[in-house]
């Protein structure tokens, strides 16, 4: 057996009562952990990398956090001078409310009051850069909402460039006029939550039987030209089998579903107990699943670390969907130093224009007309470019952090954050909950 060894030093915090502590990454025989100590409720270790993917490699250039930097991260956050990166999206909760009780909710929903429109908007005013913002409207579940499409509205009038609705599908599939409403005020395009192709699954994470409204939701965004990014939460024994039948139903709903996005179960909000690290799914264990469950259709080569957030925050990788197959745009270059370097990070603005190209569907009537009626060839330059826009498609992936494996080097990278009264987050500082021990 090798003897552990230490990889980065860095800072967490004690998942009891939430003090900054030093942490390390520390590679053994079967994975990378997240090891820390705190005085007062002793040590902690985390599975963060299962040795699918060499850390190393996977890390690149990317700077470790020094003695020193970011001191007041996580208890005094907001955007402070030291955070290193802008928003690339702003979670704004329209309402607490939800239609399910999930047994997994980092928003832990409720039955609280929503705010008003009057309040909304003052927000939207308040949180919009003219042209740039990228604004999610979430919850809860939004859709509870009569007057979400006003907010919609609103959102755009207040300079928003593009809205994202996080929803589980529910109205979407039941209310065909309601789909109708948010188009015409707007919306650019739908993240939905979707953990699976079988009723088993949303009985056991969702409380009840989903797959024929997911379907019916998608249809009904496809009338109204709404691009559907799909967004599964992968949790170990109960839906982490399904990654394949995941994607290939995602493909063969193109050009209306835009991508997967995958969610790695985090412990954070709601959610039945604290993890072992066998409750953990990783970043590269779901690169090797996303491999080896497509039959190799999509390659662990397609998929890059994210260099917008940091590299064990997700990945990105572009495809296009042809008639016969997908296609992949994104692979990793063979080159030295490691080929994954994300020592100078993506701005913000880039990987928002990056996600509003990939997940947005062209309003042109005509969008899509000129690669149907040519011959498929991606030789073709226009034929490409035309199908490159009518039908991409993404994989991605976001891993939140919890009060186990929260990194400090992670957070102060992090591009997206939640608007609270004035005040702007990072996602995972904003949702962090303890643990009790």
């Amino acid at each position: 057996m090798s003897k552990p060894e230490i990889l980065r030093r860095t800072f967490s915090i004690c998942p009891v009562c939430l003090e900054r502590i030093p942490a390390c990454h520390v590679q053994k025989e079967n994975g990378v952990y997240l090891e820390k100590a705190c005085s007062r409720h002793g040590s902690f270790s985390t599975i963060i990398w299962r040795n699918h993917v060499s850390i190393k490699e996977w890390l690149g250039g990317t700077p470790e956090i020094k003695e020193g930097e970011n001191l007041n991260c996580p208890h005094a956050c907001g955007l402070c001078p030291d955070h290193q990166q802008d928003t690339c999206c702003v979670l704004l909760e329209v309402t607490k409310r939800c239609n399910l009780h999930c047994s997994f909710c980092f928003a832990e929903s409720g039955e609280e009051a929503d705010p008003s429109l009057a309040q909304i908007t003052a927000y939207l005013k308040d949180l919009a850069v003219p042209g740039k913002t990228l604004v999610q409207l979430s919850g809860g579940e939004p859709t509870v909402r009569e007057d979400l499409p006003e907010i919609v509205a609103k959102a755009k009038e207040a300079g928003c460039r593009y809205v994202q609705l996080n929803s589980n599908g529910i109205r979407l599939a039941q209310d065909r006029g309601y789909v109708e409403q948010l188009a015409k005020a707007g919306l650019s395009f739908l993240f939905m939550q979707f953990d699976g192709t079988d009723d088993q699954i949303y009985r056991t994470l969702r409380g009840t039987e989903l797959w024929q409204v997911k379907k019916k939701a998608i249809e009904n965004c496809r009338d109204f030209n709404i691009g559907v990014t799909l967004v599964p939460t992968i949790v170990p024994g109960i839906n982490d089998q399904s990654i394949g039948e995941i994607l290939r139903f995602a493909i063969s709903m193109s050009p209306t579903v835009r991508g997967v996005h995958f969610q790695p179960v985090s412990y954070f909000g709601r959610v039945p107990q604290a993890p072992s690290d066998d409750m953990r799914f990783t970043l590269d264990e779901l690169i090797f699943q996303i491999q080896r469950q497509t039959d190799g259709m999509i390659n662990m080569d397609n998929l890059l670390p994210s260099c917008c957030d940091h590299p064990l925050c997700g990945f990105h990788g572009s495809f296009v969907v042809m008639p016969e197959g997908i296609v992949p745009l994104s692979r990793k270059r063979e080159q030295k130093p490691a080929c994954c370097s994300c020592a100078t990070p993506t701005s913000a603005e880039q990987n928002r224009a990056f996600v509003a190209r990939h997940w947005e569907r062209d309003k042109k009537k005509e969008a899509g007309v000129l690669s149907s009626s040519m011959e498929p060839d991606l030789r073709n330059m226009e034929y490409f470019l035309q199908r490159v826009k009518s039908h991409g498609f993404t994989i991605t992936a976001m891993a939140f952090q919890d009060a186990g494996n929260l990194d400090l080097e992670r957070l102060r990278r992090c591009s997206l954050h939640v608007y609270d009264r004035g005040k702007i987050v990072p996602f995972c500082a904003y949702y962090l909950t303890e643990w009790d021990r």
